[in-house]
């Protein structure tokens, strides 16, 4: 079974949903699944050099107040899931481009979702800066990659313009936000739904297939 995973690095819904996801795997062990990440920027307009986190959120959210309370509702869900949301610490807001490269590369060394896990948890709990090219080295190693490689690569425009254009058919096909998991290529959920409804589509495909007429 293929599930295919759209999403961001700095989207807090898509660390959620990930976690979601593992829940309804470990409960149907007995499935030969491939995950693939693809990119999606909830930011495209953002700087390449980033921008402040204060600011930008204040902007965004109209006000630091009603950025704090919507944070304070992600928190929660995240704490459902095991995920101890640290925004406090989190002092800019990164342009993810750079982040979406490495997830490509990260498929071809075999550890795209140990990397996804990592820049999560870099941005998310540690309060990193993932446009860094420092940071995302580090996090390359730490999945397992070729830390030489990847400053290497980083350091040049390789696949930049790949990235965006995924970013750009994923628009094309109506995905409007993230996280969004397309299950076989026939299913599609939208957002970070719960364990149940990531088992059912899996059971409905496993049916399927058991029952092809």
């Amino acid at each position: 079974m293929k599930i295919d995973i759209i999403s961001d690095t700095v989207c807090p819904w898509c660390f959620i949903g990930k976690r979601k996801l593992e829940t309804a795997l470990a409960a149907r062990p007995d499935l030969d699944v491939e995950v693939n990440w693809h990119p999606f920027q909830l930011h495209p307009e953002m700087p390449r050099e980033g921008a402040d986190r204060k600011e930008f959120i204040a902007q965004k959210f109209g006000s630091p107040e009603r950025a704090k309370e919507l944070y304070s509702n992600v928190k929660r869900a995240g704490e459902a899931v095991d995920i101890p949301f640290n925004f406090e610490d989190i002092k800019r807001s990164p342009n993810t481009l750079d982040s979406h490269r490495l997830i490509r590369w990260a498929a071809t060394a075999g550890c795209q979702d140990k990397l996804v896990d990592v820049l999560f948890r870099r941005f998310f709990i540690d309060g990193e800066d993932i446009s860094d090219h420092d940071v995302l080295t580090r996090a390359a190693d730490e999945a397992g990659m070729d830390a030489d490689i990847v400053a290497g690569l980083l350091d040049k425009d390789d696949d930049r313009e790949i990235v965006a254009e995924e970013d750009r058919r994923a628009r094309e096909m109506g995905v409007s936000g993230v996280p969004f998991f397309i299950i076989d290529n026939k299913y599609a959920l939208s957002g970070a739904q719960d364990p149940e409804a990531f088992i059912a589509a899996f059971d409905k495909v496993t049916s399927e297939a058991a029952n092809p007429e």
